[in-house]
C-alpha cells in the first residue's frame, strides 16, 4: 500500500504542477480582465468630467454620451478585454457593424462614432494614445428624414384645445405659443426663467447648447399668453425663478412638455407624429417661406453650423423655383 501511494505521488507530481500552473495563468488572466474593467471605469470618470467642464455640454448630451460610452466599453471588454488605449480601428469598425446589425439608424450610428471620436481625442490630448484609432473609420451617412410640419391652421387648432380659465390651460397654451413663435428647443423652454423675459424690447434670452446665450424675438401673441399664465403661476418656493411650473409649483420636465404637445395634437384631430421639435421645425419652415434667409434662421435656432439648419428646414419646389428665377432672371450669359 505504501509503495502504491508512493507511485501515485511520484506519477501525479508533474500533473499537479501543470494543474497549478494552469490555475496561476487563469488567475493572472482574471486579474488582467479586472484591471482592464477598472481602467475603463477610471478613464470614463475622467472623460465625463472633461466633457462637462471643458466642452460644457448639456446634461442631456452628457447622458447620451454616457450611455453610448457604456455600450462601447462593454462591447470591447466582452470581445477583446483590452485597455482603452489598446483599441484599434478594426475593433471600432466591428462595433459599428454590430450597431448596424442591431438595427440602429444611420443617425444613431453616427452619434455613437462621434462619441468615440470625442473620447479618443480626449486621450490624445492627455498623451495617452499616439494616434486616433477612429481615423480609419467612415462615418455613416445620416438619414435625412424630416419630421412632419404643422400648418398655421393646425397650430391654431391646437391652441383652441386649451381652457384659458384654468391655470393648466393658460400654461399649456403659453407653452405651445412660445415653442411655435420662437423655435426653442424643449430643454431651452423648460429652463426659461422669468428674468429671461424682456417684453419691453420684444425678446427672450435663451441659454442653448454649451451654455451659449442668444436673444430671440417673441411676438405679441406669445407675450400675451405668458402674461395671462403669470396670473395663475404659483411657485412652490418663492425663490423659484423657472417660468413654466407643474401643478406642484416645480419646474416642468421634458416628458411633461412632450405629453402636453401630443395631447393637444390629438384633441385637435391632427394625425401627424407630433413632438415639441415639430413646432421648432414648423417655426423654421414658416420663417423661410415668409422671406427670412437661412442665415437669420440659423441664428434664431442657435445652430453652430448652417448645415444643421438645412436639415431642419425645407421649402416646397414651387417656392424654390421662384427664388431661382428671381435670382437669375436678369443675368445675361
Amino acid at each position: 500500500m505504501h509503495h502504491l501511494r508512493y507511485r501515485f505521488c511520484v506519477d501525479l507530481a508533474p500533473l499537479e504542477r501543470e494543474f497549478c500552473e494552469d490555475i496561476d495563468v487563469d488567475k493572472r488572466e482574471n486579474n488582467i480582465m479586472v484591471d482592464n474593467s477598472k481602467r475603463w471605469e477610471r478613464v470614463k470618470v475622467e472623460y465625463l468630467r472633461y466633457i462637462k467642464a471643458e466642452r460644457r455640454l448639456s446634461e442631456n448630451t452628457v447622458d447620451a454620451y454616457t450611455r453610448d460610452f457604456d455600450k462601447f466599453m462593454h462591447f470591447i471588454c466582452r470581445h477583446w478585454d483590452i485597455a482603452p488605449e489598446k483599441v484599434e480601428g478594426s475593433m471600432i469598425e466591428r462595433y459599428m457593424a454590430w450597431l448596424y446589425d442591431q438595427g440602429d439608424s444611420s443617425a444613431s450610428q453616427a452619434r455613437h462614432l462621434s462619441g468615440i471620436k470625442s473620447f479618443y481625442n480626449f486621450l490624445l490630448l492627455g498623451d495617452r494614445v499616439d494616434k486616433l484609432p477612429t481615423d480609419s473609420v467612415d462615418t455613416p451617412k445620416a438619414d435625412r428624414l424630416l419630421p412632419d410640419v404643422l400648418t398655421i391652421e393646425e397650430v391654431d387648432a391646437m391652441l383652441q384645445t386649451f381652457d384659458l380659465t384654468t391655470s393648466k390651460g393658460c400654461r399649456d397654451s403659453a407653452i405651445v405659443e412660445v415653442l411655435y413663435s420662437t423655435g426653442l428647443r424643449v430643454s431651452e423652454l423648460t429652463s426659461l426663467r422669468i428674468n429671461d423675459l424682456f417684453f419691453g424690447e420684444g425678446y427672450v434670452r435663451v441659454v442653448g447648447k454649451g451654455d451659449k446665450q442668444r436673444l430671440v424675438p417673441v411676438g405679441s401673441a406669445a407675450r400675451d399668453k405668458i402674461q395671462l399664465y403669470m396670473e395663475f403661476r404659483r411657485p412652490k418656493h418663492r425663490t423659484e425663478a423657472t417660468l413654466f411650473l407643474n401643478n406642484r409649483g416645480e419646474p416642468l420636465t421634458r416628458v411633461m412638455v412632450f405629453n402636453i404637445i401630443r395631447n393637444a395634437a390629438a384633441l385637435a384631430g391632427i394625425a401627424k407624429q407630433i413632438s415639441p421639435h415639430t413646432l421648432r421645425h414648423s417655426y423654421a419652415t414658416h420663417m423661410l417661406e415668409g422671406g427670412a434667409n437661412i442665415r437669420q434662421v440659423q441664428e434664431l435656432l442657435g445652430h453652430e453650423s448652417i448645415a444643421t439648419t438645412e436639415v431642419y428646414t425645407h421649402l416646397d419646389r414651387k417656392h424654390l423655383r421662384s427664388v431661382v428665377e428671381d435670382t437669375f432672371s436678369n443675368i445675361e450669359i
